[in-house]
């Protein structure tokens, strides 16, 4: 059953050790058939130095498993919850890459310093809050799709495809599985110069909002000219 997705999903996932983006276990990629109502995912706790593609593991939008030997990641819930809400996206990617991860563990978004952070995001990239005790007890991952959905209420979730989870990690998506993985790359280098920058200005200043505009805008605005045409 979706093979295509499958070996689609499975080489986004292995992008993550490519990148850097993950130690041990500690990442999952997921994509959807929209059609179908399907989506595959890795399965949790198996090492990418051993992972297959017939390892991958088919769920529904509620996350209950369909296909596959193996358990779905333990994310699986946080996947399903933004595959219902965010409607237009196609792949989701969780890591606990260490410098988007720093930002994660104090609370804290990330402002848009300069360009390159706006040719991709646009705007601050949000911190959602900390789940209470009773939503980590009743259904910690589920939960936790949720925190994230309803911190984009009223915002492009296309336009800002990241968002850190307060003492936890950060989750972006995309068009597919592999556009995710490209958000979650450039997320953690986008988090690595945030920090860097605050360590040598100190009080720095978002980048002017004029310059975040046309930056983002001239890549995936309605005249956007970045690139060659297709």
């Amino acid at each position: 059953m979706l093979e295509e997705l499958r070996d689609q999903v499975y080489e986004a996932n292995m992008e993550l050790p490519a990148r850097g983006l993950v130690t041990y276990t500690w990442g999952n990629v997921s994509g959807v058939d929209r059609e179908r109502g399907l989506f595959v995912i890795k399965p949790s706790g198996v090492d990418y130095d051993e992972l297959r593609p017939s390892d991958l593991v088919v769920c529904d939008l509620e996350g209950n498993k369909v296909e596959g030997e193996l358990n779905p990641s333990s994310d699986t819930p946080t996947h399903a919850v933004l595959y219902q809400r965010f409607e237009r996206i196609g792949g989701v990617v969780h890591t606990h890459s260490s410098w988007a991860t720093s930002w994660a563990q104090a609370g804290r978004a990330i402002p848009c310093y300069g360009t390159t952070h706006a040719d991709y995001f646009y705007g601050e990239i949000p911190c959602v809050r900390a789940l209470t005790a009773e939503e980590v007890e009743r259904a910690y991952e589920h939960e936790t799709g949720v925190a994230i959905a309803d911190a984009f209420e009223g915002l492009d979730y296309m336009a800002v495809p990241a968002a850190l989870c307060k003492h936890h990690g950060p989750f972006t998506w995309g068009t597919d599985a592999a556009d995710a993985v490209y958000h979650a790359v450039v997320l953690e280098e986008v988090a690595k110069m945030a920090t860097r920058t605050e360590a040598v200005a100190g009080q720095a200043s978002p980048a002017p909002q004029y310059l975040q505009d046309k930056h983002y805008q001239r890549k995936h605005g309605p005249n956007a000219y970045y690139g060659q045409a297709r």
